[in-house]
């Protein structure tokens, strides 16, 4: 090789799946990792409801981040797609990373118990992991030594990593990490792309979000959000309108607030979220309709990506 000619590059490329209990910072560090919003994200606990894969480039690595929504112990049809979506995603990725919040351990007994039974279901599966104990920056020190000691002793963990998603400490040495875990290979995404979401899911995605935001305690997670139509206009805009399905009468004026002026604070929110990523102008318009069985409409899970029959 001449003087002036570039060395090869080394591509490598592979999936990394995010796993954890409800509302352990999944989500954030995703889109921390990433570098870009990709995961919609609110203090709701099962925020993430389907796979929402994030792409990153560490240097001459491709990782695809796989989200996943957070694994308990499921009841409800819609539960019991979601955790196997996230057993799913695990499943085909070359790395499985457990998202555990570390400040919250040992004061929630049900994150506790979920965390434990993800640990047991990896152990048995035969897999190993990668273990990071999130929100260090808040976390006593004391009490992250026995944490890592506890799961160091399950005896499924390759590395443990302790990290902060929301400051980014510790997240220059996961990347590297994983990087270095991916396998030889061509990328499967262009450099640019961050996800490979369809934006119409995008779309719906980042609207529930907002209604999160919100209304945070007064509904429910009894509401869903489809986008029914997406017209492109001349001028290079798009005009985008929304369905927002509440599974009570009760619930619809809740959603629309008063005046209309709630929903219009939501959609306004949504629009300028929309524009920013999409880098155009938006049109949206919302609508809410009670529907009790939302949550049994299988297309709503096929757009999903959810098994209705999980």
């Amino acid at each position: 090789m001449s003087e002036d000619e570039t060395p090869p590059i080394e591509m490598r490329c592979g999936f990394v799946a995010v796993i954890g209990a409800p509302n352990a910072g999944k989500s954030t560090l995703v889109n921390a990792l990433v570098g870009a919003k990709v995961s919609i994200v609110s203090p709701r606990v099962q925020t993430t409801r389907t796979i929402v894969r994030g792409i990153a480039m560490f240097g001459d690595a491709q990782v695809i981040f796989a989200d996943t929504p957070g694994i308990f112990q499921a009841k409800k049809r819609l539960e019991r797609a979601m955790v196997a979506a996230a057993w799913s995603g695990a499943a085909d990725a070359e790395v499985v990373l457990l998202v555990i919040d570390a400040e919250k351990a040992g004061k929630h007994a049900d994150a506790d118990a979920d965390t434990d039974r993800i640990v047991a279901d990896i152990k048995t599966s035969g897999r190993r992991a990668l273990l990071a104990l999130n929100k260090v920056d808040v976390t006593d020190k004391g009490k992250l030594l026995d944490l890592t000691a506890r799961m160091s002793a399950s005896g499924i963990f390759d590395e443990i990593f302790m990290i902060s998603a929301l400051t980014g400490d510790g997240l220059d040495h996961l990347r590297d990490h994983l990087a270095k875990l991916m396998p030889l290979g061509p990328w499967l995404f262009l450099e640019d792309e961050v996800s490979d979401m369809p934006a119409r899911l995008l779309a719906a995605e980042i609207t529930r979000e907002k209604i999160f935001l919100n209304l945070r305690e007064e509904l429910p997670y009894s509401c869903a959000v489809e986008t029914e139509r997406w017209e492109e206009k001349p001028d290079g805009s798009a005009r985008i309108d929304q369905v927002i399905y509440v599974s009570r009468e009760s619930h619809r004026p809740i959603v629309l607030g008063n005046g209309g002026q709630r929903i219009k604070s939501i959609g306004a929110a949504s629009r300028m979220e929309l524009e920013k990523l999409m880098d155009r102008r938006i049109h949206l318009f919302l609508h809410v309709k009670v529907n009790e069985r939302w949550n049994e409409d299988r297309s709503l899970y096929a757009a999903w990506g959810l098994d209705f029959n999980a």
